[in-house]
């Protein structure tokens, strides 16, 4: 089998395990199961936590004692069959539990599916640069083929969800044994301390002011990044209740209308040099804050009859909001750090963007709509996506008045070359 045809399917079920359930969850939890918001919250707190804590551990794992494509499949069958229990829990404490240990296992193979993509092409002679950002993109396309089999089978609310995606997690477990061998790097030096080794030198970064403001910032825009898969999905459904929006499309197939999100994101990644070049990555971060602001906003005021169009351009809004902050951000990382520690520091990076800041932004945002937004049942959207709004509209203005940075084009251009 072609090389790169085995990892653009591993690219593939790698997010469509993810898309089976990731969007859709919602609707399993307040609907099929009626469990409270505020619990609801907490399990997209674990995908916070695994970032924090996993693919540091994993990653020491694969560079020393253990190939990265079997370590990669034992998570993803682990992960798999903690997923094919989730039917069976009754409870949400235990649900908890399970998504838990399956975010545990899933969480780091996302980072380890990159450093096996970027070793079997350097091993065969492949410019990563050129050949990997096609490879990629496919794992976009396996998330929206998951979501769209989710709804168009009648499973968005249904534990078949589960199912689907614990299936596709054991077949890439048992197919990545298959893969080319990525022996340890052995890149970790054996005198080094344990700090070292979990990166944790990068936090002496903390104490230049530019630096510990970029990571603060990151971490509570990084406690937006998931609200809307986490409660997007849901609110379009819960327009049912509204009796000339029952029967809409978008009540309907609200997945496949969500996934509008994740196909904005492959055209906005391809438009990113352009915009880094001509505004500087200060300005593209900027961007992207604002771009939240009009990503809840229009949720807020859009309706499925008059005010679709405000939904649909919320989810092609997505797409900059998501990407400008994730891409822009790990470029200043990477332009700013001394490379010793500059592949601690992108791990620093996705840990208080998320790690932190959604594991935070999860459980804050249940409390706060179960509290203040949910009343006799029914949660009020409009308010919940403005609130929601207003709080990235704040982190965008004091992000522009306290984070200083100058452009530099050269920078930003030896990077992308």
């Amino acid at each position: 089998m072609n090389i790169k045809f085995k990892l653009t399917l591993m690219s593939f079920l790698q997010f469509f395990v993810w898309g089976a359930w990731l969007i859709t969850v919602a609707n399993y939890w307040f609907g099929t199961k009626n469990w409270s918001g505020a619990e609801f919250g907490a399990i997209f707190s674990t995908l916070g936590i695994s970032s924090i804590v996993m693919p540091a551990l994993t990653g020491i794992i694969a560079d020393k004692w253990i190939n990265a494509e079997k370590l990669y499949g034992i998570l993803h069958i682990l992960g798999g069959l903690a997923l094919m229990y989730i039917p069976q829990v009754e409870d949400p404490t235990t649900f908890y539990y399970v998504i838990f240990a399956a975010m545990l296992c899933y969480m780091p193979t996302i980072s380890l599916s990159n450093s096996i993509a970027y070793n079997i092409l350097k091993t065969n002679n492949f410019d990563v640069v050129k050949v990997f950002p096609p490879i990629r993109v496919w794992g976009t396309v396996g998330f929206i083929a998951a979501m769209w089999i989710t709804n168009l089978t009648g499973n968005k609310a249904s534990y078949n969800m589960f199912y689907l995606s614990a299936i596709a997690a054991v077949i890439l477990g048992i197919y990545s044994f298959t893969l080319p061998k990525c022996p340890p790097q052995k890149l970790i030096a054996t005198d080094a301390s344990l700090g070292e080794k979990l990166g944790l030198n990068a936090f002496k970064l903390f104490g230049t002011y530019k630096m510990a403001l970029f990571f603060i910032f990151s971490m509570f825009l990084g406690g937006a990044l998931q609200l809307t898969n986490m409660y997007g999905d849901v609110y379009l459904s819960e327009f049912s209740k509204v009796p000339e929006y029952s029967d809409s499309f978008v009540v309907k197939y609200s997945t496949i209308i969500m996934s509008i999100s994740q196909i904005s994101e492959t055209l906005f990644i391809l438009a990113i040099p352009f915009f880094l070049k001509r505004f500087g990555i200060k300005q593209v971060m900027l961007i992207s804050m604002l771009a939240w602001v009009l990503r809840f906003g229009l949720f807020s005021f859009g309706n499925p009859v008059d005010g679709l169009w405000m939904i649909i351009l919320s989810c092609i809004v997505y797409g900059m909001a998501f990407d400008f902050f994730n891409i822009s951000g790990s470029l200043f990382v990477e332009t700013t750090t001394d490379s010793k520690i500059r592949s601690s520091a992108q791990g620093l990076f996705m840990m208080m963007s998320n790690g932190f800041g959604a594991f935070f932004g999860g459980l804050i945002s249940g409390i706060v709509i179960d509290k203040f937004f949910t009343h006799d049942g029914i949660r009020d959207w409009h308010s919940i996506w403005l609130a929601f709004a207003g709080y990235a509209l704040i982190i965008a203005v004091l992000f522009a008045i306290f984070f200083k940075h100058k452009h530099n084009p050269e920078a930003v251009a030896t990077v992308n070359h």
